[in-house]
Order: C-alpha cells, then sequence, then structure tokens
C-alpha cells in the first residue's frame, strides 16, 4: 500500500486516493472535494483494475493504468516536461524533458524558506531528457517548492523567445492522477508539463535585483561583535559534550574559533584571546596552523598562561 493507491474503506462507502503514511499503520486518504480523513491500514483495501473492470467500475482499457487517470498523451505536443518515473514501489526519479525543436539553458533548485539547493543546472538540447534527482515516494508531503528557470537558446535567424520560469508544489491528489508516457525517453511515469501559464523573465530587471540585493547585503549585514576572550574548552560550547567523540569536539572548537575570529575582523577590532588550554596541543596547534595563512593578522602568540592557568593565544588584527 502506498501513496496513490486508490482505496476503499472496508466498513463504509468511501472511496479515495491515500495521501499521507504515517506510524503505527495510519494513513490519509483524500476523499471527494478534497476532502481528507484519517484510517488505519487494516480498515481499507485497495481497489484494482480488475474490481473496477468486472464489478460495476469503469471500463479500463489496455493503454490506461488506473485508479491515476493518464494526461492527455503528449507525443506530438510540443515543449517541457516533467517525469517522475518509478524505480521501485517507494522511489521516482525526476528527469528535464525538452520535447521541443529548442535548446535551453536551464537551472531547477529545491526551495527551503529563503534558502535553495540547486539540483540540476546547464544545457538541454532539443528532444533530449536530463535525469536531476530521486524522490521518495513516503517523503511526498515533503517535498519542497521546485522552481525552474529557462532561458532558450536563440540560433541565427530564429524567432526569439523569452526567458520564463516557474514554482511547482505537487498536491497528492493531482499528482499521482497524472500518469502517462513521456515523450522522448517513452518511459511511463508521472507527467507535467511545464512552459505553459509560465511568467516571463525580464532579464535585466533580474540583473538589477540581484545587485541591488547584494549592495544591500553588503551595507547592511551587521556582524556580532564578539568578547575580547573566547574560550574555547569544551564544556563552555555545549552541555552535550559528554556524548561527542574527540573529532567532534575538536570541529565544534576550530568552528566557534573561526567564527568569532571572522566576527572580531568584520566588526574591526584590533585583538582578541582564544583560551585552548593545554591538553594534547592538537587544538592550539590548528589554531596557529589556520591564522599562520591569514595576511590580515599582524602577528599571534601565547599569553597570559600566569592569568588563565592555561593555554591561550592573543591574535592581533590587522
Amino acid at each position: 500500500m502506498n501513496i496513490g493507491d486508490k482505496v476503499r474503506l472496508l466498513h463504509g462507502n468511501e472511496e479515495g486516493t491515500i495521501t499521507k503514511i504515517s506510524g503505527s499503520g495510519r494513513i490519509e486518504i483524500e476523499i471527494e472535494d478534497g476532502f481528507r480523513i484519517p484510517a488505519m491500514k487494516n480498515e481499507v483495501v485497495v481497489i484494482h483494475e480488475t474490481e473496477k473492470q468486472y464489478f460495476g467500475g469503469e471500463k479500463i482499457s489496455p493503454d490506461k493504468e488506473a485508479p491515476l487517470k493518464a494526461v492527455k498523451s503528449p507525443q506530438m505536443d510540443a515543449g517541457l516536461y516533467l517525469s517522475y518515473v518509478p524505480i521501485n514501489d517507494k522511489d521516482l526519479s525526476l528527469h528535464l524533458i525538452n520535447n521541443s525543436e529548442k535548446d535551453y539553458v536551464f537551472v531547477a533548485s529545491e526551495v527551503f524558506g529563503d534558502n535553495s539547493k540547486t539540483l540540476a543546472s546547464g544545457t538541454i538540447a532539443a528532444k533530449t531528457s536530463k535525469k536531476m534527482d530521486e524522490k521518495s515516494i513516503p517523503q511526498f508531503e515533503k517535498w519542497p517548492t521546485l522552481f525552474l528557470q529557462f532561458i532558450p537558446i536563440n540560433h541565427q535567424a530564429e524567432k526569439t523567445l523569452p526567458p520564463f520560469e516557474k514554482k511547482v508544489k505537487f498536491k497528492a491528489s493531482s499528482f499521482f492522477k497524472s500518469q502517462s508516457t513521456a515523450p522522448v525517453t517513452g518511459k511511463k511515469g508521472y507527467l507535467f508539463a511545464i512552459d505553459q501559464q509560465v511568467k516571463t523573465l525580464d532579464i535585466q530587471q533580474l540583473n538589477k535585483e540581484l545587485n541591488k540585493g547584494k549592495a544591500e547585503e553588503v551595507t547592511s549585514k551587521q556582524f556580532k561583535r564578539p568578547e575580547k576572550q573566547i574560550d574555547l574548552h569544551i564544556e563552555k560550547l555545549t552541555q552535550e559534550h559528554e556524548l561527542m567523540s574527540n573529532t567532534e569536539m575538536l570541529k565544534l572548537q576550530l568552528e566557534t574559533f573561526e567564527k568569532n575570529l571572522n566576527y572580531a575582523i568584520a566588526s574591526g577590532m584590533d585583538e582578541i584571546t582564544f583560551i585552548h588550554g593545554l591538553g594534547n596541543g592538537v587544538l592550539r596547534k590548528e589554531i596557529h596552523k589556520y591564522l599562520s595563512q591569514l595576511e590580515n593578522i599582524k602577528y599571534f602568540q601565547d599569553t597570559q598562561k600566569s592569568r588563565f592557568g592555561y593555554g591561550a593565544t592573543l591574535v592581533r588584527i590587522n
């Protein structure tokens, strides 16, 4: 039983599509008008093709794979498509398909709030496809928004087409009803046209906004001025140090050192002291190695052992 399966309640007349599978055997079913109801797996049964064909349901033609309603065959429709092709009963491979006569430069990203992660970028030639990612069906509800940007490559004497972009966020009720055979690849999967009702990109305006954003970021970003003395003893940095390995502790200490050194430089401090202790000298060695590679450091030295009772390094900043 998977997300997208058409099911019927054993103790009722309701039918719907599975949109969520949780632990302890719980599932969520979307019935008519988008209304969702909870149920247990043992309270529902999957509706199979044979049942539909011979017991009063819609007659299924051999070229359709219900319960997902196939979209119009795109074999003759030029354009750009997303195709999610089943790898197994839990995973899908995501393909970008260019079923047109144009070549495109593209960027495909996943959006996480104010951040994004690039899935794929480059050039996709006419009548070709590119695999961009793999997605887990059980994690469908957590799939992030997909952001796509395209710039047509205009060859000599060709009609100029504008760049465009599109954001895609799927709903289970529509996603699992969009099964069809993809153009170019000929593979069956969940198919979506992505060059319809798209937003045209104004390249000049986009460049202005990007440059403006960078300038504002540089001028408005505020750096936290650190204390003059930073204690890098692990017990000062985390309460969970007893559960950490030596490698994990050293990594945290070095990250804290680098962050505070950068803040000190950015906020115009003249000097800063890092208290690292004596120990086996590994942390001190790594700190001194890092400092020796920086050009904006006047000098650094061991300092005030008598005052701190343990090792410390004074850093003078240009």
